[in-house]
């Protein structure tokens, strides 16, 4: 059975020619897959949650090469628009009530659209334009850490955060970033907390217990403040298994959980806050 629709596309000769394409579809979400050097050619795949071919009937060839759902394209049009690349068409509304825009990055003429009424749902955006976030980061392990730093700083940047709005905090370890957490949730100053920090499974029980407790500490701390908070802790088996994780063969988790902080903060503000008679029985 199909699960995955892969276009391959020659964007150049070297790995640096991929680079634009690679930091933009990153910046707009999509998660590194396998790479590949045979030699004669070196792939980078880029991976979304669903994959759609398309087939025309027309006199003339498409736009485009290839063409992107995004959920908000106003949010995509911001953050390709501070990635300098050419735009070929404006973000406009369609006659099907579908809005879009094009671009050509790397050779590659790409279209980004959002259809019009086709989900009912609620959900949030990839725009961190006027939000404020905390990063808690554990120093042990910091080898890996700090590389997850980065990711989710890159993540916040790209997303359209200021500087001004992001603030790091440093704890001894992985056991701390629950309680310092609440504290920069209950604070009010954050709109969402992202938790970076590294355990590495060992001889004893010690990573079982500390690794549940770290978890639970999060989760308990996002439910009762009612503040998103970002899991970037890595639970691996050994330290090759949080290389991969820390921006090598399994992406950047610092990266992707300040994705998620980004998006987890629109749909909370989209949502609102809870009423009176739905926090009453907490009390």
């Amino acid at each position: 059975m199909i699960r995955n629709l892969i276009v391959p596309r020659v964007l150049g000769k070297t790995r640096e020619d991929l680079q634009p394409a690679i930091e933009l579809f990153r910046a707009l979400g999509a998660t590194p897959g396998r790479e590949c050097d045979d030699g004669s050619a070196q792939g980078y795949q880029l991976e979304a949650p669903r994959g759609t071919i398309e087939f025309l009937a027309s006199a003339s060839a498409p736009l485009s090469d290839l063409a992107v759902e995004v959920s908000d394209a106003d949010a995509a049009w911001e953050i390709v628009r501070k990635r300098g690349v050419k735009v070929l068409r404006e973000i406009a509304d369609a006659p099907d009530g579908s809005r879009f825009f094009a671009v050509e990055v790397s050779g590659m003429k790409v279209t980004f659209l959002t259809y019009a009424n086709k989900q009912t749902g609620v959900e949030g955006s990839l725009n961190a334009v006027g939000r404020k976030f905390a990063i808690v980061v554990a120093r042990f392990n910091s080898f890996i850490t700090e590389r997850l730093l980065d990711g989710a700083l890159l993540a916040l940047s790209q997303a359209g955060a200021a500087k001004e709005d992001i603030t790091v905090v440093r704890v001894p370890g992985a056991f701390e970033i629950p309680s310092a957490s609440r504290r920069l949730a209950e604070s009010g100053k954050y709109d969402a907390i992202i938790c970076i920090g590294c355990l590495l499974r060992g001889d004893t029980l010690h990573y079982d217990v500390i690794a549940n407790e770290v978890t639970r500490g999060i989760g308990q701390s996002a439910q009762e403040t009612g503040v998103p908070h970002a899991f970037g802790v890595l639970t691996c088996d050994t330290l090759e298994q949080a290389i991969d994780r820390a921006g090598l063969k399994a992406g950047n988790k610092g990266y992707e959980a300040g994705l998620a902080a980004v998006e987890m903060a629109s749909l909370h503000s989209k949502i609102g806050e809870p009423t009176a008679s739905a926090t009453a029985g907490k009390r």
